[in-house]
């Protein structure tokens, strides 16, 4: 593949705690992964985006890190993760994995150097202030976890910034040494041959150096959550930061064929991932969170994807991930079960027992929307079975976040449960023992090997959409225009001319009338590359939850 084999590319997300546990102790790890490629590679995607397996106490599960260079013993061994990185290049799968590096965990060995004086070596890798004169924290910043971003070292008698849990500090990079430092951790992976990294929080790296307060949040952009009434001007997207991803995009060049995918949220998020992704000294592409939240409608994806048409910077999609409620859950209403029938360009007619008993959209409609997008595409585990959100009874809850807001959030850990692979085994056969989280007993008639022998099932038919977005260039790197986003229903034309593709959608749980600026014969069956369920003539209206895939016509 090219330099730019990022472009236009499938990402298949692995949690590895909750995807395969080859040694017995209800923990993935990266054995389990490995054992676990050719299904990977079987769904005809590029690669894979794994997430933290570095050394670390496990408060937040892997993003608090204490050795960046290191596996964590519950996931294997270095020698695990070679084995794991030769096997996927035999099977044409590109590796990308986390690199969490605006903070590490308390017990790394920097911060225990760096908290025990003033005067010490790593004394400014990190982000001290003094308190205010009545002993409060310097200002009135806030962590994304709840309460104040300042936690107070009576070593120092200092309080240090984190904007994440109190046992997990920012790096200062504002220090040149903390900087030099991380780019020796990229360079440190990059030689051990993967294949680019997931920047986590890429726009957090660097704070105002002033410390100035956050205005608050505009209010109509305040949320329920404190963190959400700032507005964060000096928490987020400073120059330095910028400056620093500079640096790094030169340490990539010398590494031909990589890539950096950089989490980048906010309140503006889309400006911001168009800022930090414009020029060739940028990050080669951003991790949009538009499609995270709640279910959207034709006008809100046609937004999302207009400033992208004529912009040199390049998107990445996701629509599921470790942090938020599964798509198949958090976009569809849960019925009883329906059938559906698809006709793709792999072959007859079969029956899908709809998984989640969605009324109308089905996870293969959001399979199918995704896979129509311009962009980078990420699919996070299980995604690919239509699996729902479980439900993670309070007494097996693991997740911070979940068990300092439940009952009003439940956390993460719903989408974090064990991944289904045979829905007859002990625990869907993610492991021999009791898991870390429990497996969802509604997962395991979802199960890989079941769906395996299914042509109609959700597993199938995304590996249809990922061949089709294969055999379509248009698909994969072609313009796109928005040729009709009203109500729930969106059509798209990638690419151009005579190998042009147009999209089609009913994104609601309702028919809806076929656009009248759509040509006559538009959604001929003999046009039709892959439906849901739109094979057969329609009429005027269009299904609910339909989908499908059309030759376009001048």
């Amino acid at each position: 593949m090219n330099a730019e084999w990022w472009r236009g590319a499938t990402l298949y997300q692995i949690y590895p705690r909750s995807f395969a546990d080859t040694n017995g102790d209800g923990i993935g790890d990266l054995p389990g992964i490995t054992q676990r490629l050719p299904y990977v590679a079987s769904l005809g995607v590029d690669g894979i985006w794994i997430s933290p397996f570095f050394p670390s106490p496990m408060r937040d599960f892997g993003y608090d890190v204490t050795d960046h260079g290191g596996v964590d013993p519950m996931f294997g061994t270095i020698k695990d993760f070679d084995d794991l990185l030769a096997q996927a290049h035999r099977l044409g799968l590109k590796v990308v994995i986390d690199q969490v590096w605006s903070h590490t965990a308390a017990e790394h060995p920097w911060f225990q150097e760096s908290r025990s004086s003033r005067e010490n070596p790593k004394a400014d890798w990190y982000v001290w202030a003094d308190a205010r004169e009545d002993g409060s924290p310097p200002n009135n910043w806030l962590s994304w976890m709840g309460g104040p971003a300042w936690r107070w070292e009576p070593r120092r008698r200092q309080y240090h910034l984190h904007n994440f849990l109190p046992q997990m500090p920012d790096l200062n990079f504002h220090c040149a040494e903390v900087q030099a430092a991380v780019l020796g951790m990229a360079r440190f992976w990059l030689d051990r041959g993967v294949d680019g990294f997931r920047l986590d929080t890429a726009n957090l790296y660097a704070h105002d150096p002033l410390l100035r307060d956050n205005p608050p949040a505009p209010p109509g952009q305040r949320g329920d959550n404190p963190v959400l009434m700032q507005r964060h001007a000096y928490t987020m997207d400073q120059p330095e930061s910028h400056a620093f991803l500079r640096r790094l995009r030169a340490v990539m060049d010398e590494y031909p064929g990589r890539v950096t995918v950089g989490e980048i949220g906010g309140a503006d998020a889309q400006a911001t991932m168009l800022a930090y992704t414009q020029g060739r000294d940028a990050l080669h592409t951003a991790y949009s969170f538009a499609f995270l939240g709640a279910r959207p409608d034709a006008g809100t994806v046609a937004s999302q994807l207009a400033p992208w048409a004529s912009s040199e910077g390049w998107p990445s999609w996701a629509f599921s991930n470790h942090d938020v409620p599964r798509v198949a859950s958090r976009w569809s209403s849960v019925k009883a079960a329906a059938g559906f029938s698809f006709s793709g360009s792999d072959g007859p007619d079969a029956t899908q027992r709809h998984p989640t008993g969605a009324e109308g959209a089905d996870p293969l409609t959001w399979m199918a929307l995704l896979m129509a997008l311009r962009g980078t595409l990420f699919i996070y585990q299980g995604e690919e079975l239509g699996l729902p959100q479980s439900e993670v009874p309070f007494e097996r809850m693991q997740d911070p976040f979940g068990l300092a807001h439940w009952p009003l959030n439940p956390g993460r850990d719903g989408c974090r449960t064990p991944m289904p692979w045979l829905h007859a085994a002990p625990h869907a056969g993610f492991s021999q023992t009791e898991p870390w989280l429990p497996a969802d007993p509604a997962h395991a008639a979802l199960a890989a090997d079941r769906q395996e022998t299914d042509p109609g099932s959700v597993l199938n038919q995304t590996r249809a959409l990922l061949r089709l977005r294969r055999e379509q260039p248009a698909l994969r790197l072609g313009a796109c225009e928005v040729l009709h986003a009203q109500g729930d229903v969106l059509v798209l034309r990638r690419g151009e001319g005579e190998h042009a593709v147009l999209a089609v959608f009913n994104l609601g749980s309702s028919t809806a009338a076929i656009p009248p600026t759509l040509p006559v014969g538009a959604l001929d069956p003999q046009r039709c590359l892959w439906a849901l369920p739109l094979a057969a003539p329609i009429g005027l209206n269009l299904p609910a939850g339909a989908a499908g895939f059309y030759r376009h016509q001048d």
